[in-house]
Formats: structure tokens, C-alpha cells, sequence
């Protein structure tokens, strides 16, 4: 079993200033940082994944534009893998799947934005490929909702999503349970 952090869309745009700012955002991003650290401390790989909008009208993403670019808690270092996507799901047209296979990875630890879209999305069709998934529930960031006239603020968007994936699609933990978990083994 060989086992990769997966960096979901952790740009500039979803931080203070940026064009579709999430809740929470800065401080997972601090987590995120932690988790990257880890696994490069223990030479496992880390993937980056990197959302270009191809909507020329889209609010956010817009290619050769600053928002693009990730955040400095998550940039990759030489030789560490990044995957460019148009689709919430980083496995949609990309060849995250063929990297994987290629190198064995069997787990996925995700992390990044946002929990409703990209990261349900992506843990989702990785099930549907095989992976295992872990979620690391502090490691992610969301938005307030809107359906009809009632929003749905952006904690309840977090659990609602976590607890969807918890079980069937992934383990969800936050980070400290998982670094935890690793020390038994």
C-alpha cells in the first residue's frame, strides 16, 4: 500500500482578496502546510492539484490571472506532481489516474477546497476507481450555500458534505488523528 497527499485547488483566489473567498480558508490552508511537511518528511509523494477555469465568463480561475496561483502554504516543490484540471473532479480529463497507477499509489490522504465541489467530486470518482480515500476534515475549506431564498452557511455545508463521504467513500479525521494514527503503525 503506498499512500499520497492529494493538495486540492489551494489558490489564491479562495483567500482574503481573492475573487470566491471560502470560509476557513487561511486556517486549513495552516493545516494543509502541516500535512505537506509531513509527507515530505516521511518521502511519500505529494500531488498538487491546480483548477484553470476554461468558461472565458468565469468568476474565478481565469487562466494567466494571479488567482491561479497557489497559496504560499501549498506551493510544490521540484519534482513533486501537479495536475491541471477544468472539472471539480481532479481525475476529469487529467492524468492523475495514470500517475497513481504508475507509481503504486493505492491511498489517497485529500486535503484542500472547496469540501462541497473539488474535494467531494474528486473523493468520489476515486472510489469509483479503487482508491482508498482519507479526508482530512480540517485540512479542507467551504462556502455558504443558497438554495431558493434560505443560505446555508458554510460550517453546515462542511459537516454535511464530511459526513456524506465518512464511511462508504472515505475515512474522515482531522489531521492530528491522522498523524496519530500513523505513529501506530
Amino acid at each position: 500500500m503506498k499512500t499520497a497527499l492529494l493538495v486540492i485547488d489551494v489558490q489564491k483566489d479562495y483567500f482574503p482578496g481573492g475573487k470566491m473567498e471560502l470560509t476557513g480558508s487561511t486556517e486549513a490552508s495552516e493545516r494543509i502546510k502541516s500535512m505537506i511537511a509531513h509527507f515530505r518528511k516521511t518521502n511519500r509523494p505529494v500531488i498538487h492539484v491546480q483548477h484553470l477555469s476554461a468558461k472565458p465568463d468565469a468568476p474565478f480561475f481565469l487562466p494567466g490571472t494571479d488567482g491561479t496561483g497557489f497559496h504560499e502554504n501549498s506551493s510544490p516543490e521540484d519534482g513533486e506532481k501537479t495536475v491541471r484540471k477544468n472539472y471539480p473532479n481532479s481525475f476529469r480529463k487529467t492524468d492523475l489516474d495514470r500517475y497513481c497507477k504508475d507509481h503504486g499509489i493505492d491511498t489517497l490522504v485529500v486535503v484542500g477546497m472547496m469540501t462541497h465541489m473539488c474535494v467531494d467530486t474528486t473523493v468520489r470518482a476515486a472510489f469509483d476507481l479503487g482508491y482508498d480515500c482519507v479526508v482530512l476534515a480540517d485540512c479542507c475549506a467551504t462556502k455558504n450555500l443558497k438554495i431558493d431564498d434560505r443560505i446555508i452557511a458554510a460550517g453546515h455545508v462542511q459537516d454535511s458534505f464530511l459526513a456524506a463521504l465518512n464511511g462508504t467513500f472515505a475515512k474522515v479525521m482531522n489531521s492530528k488523528e491522522y498523524i496519530k494514527l500513523e505513529g501506530i503503525r
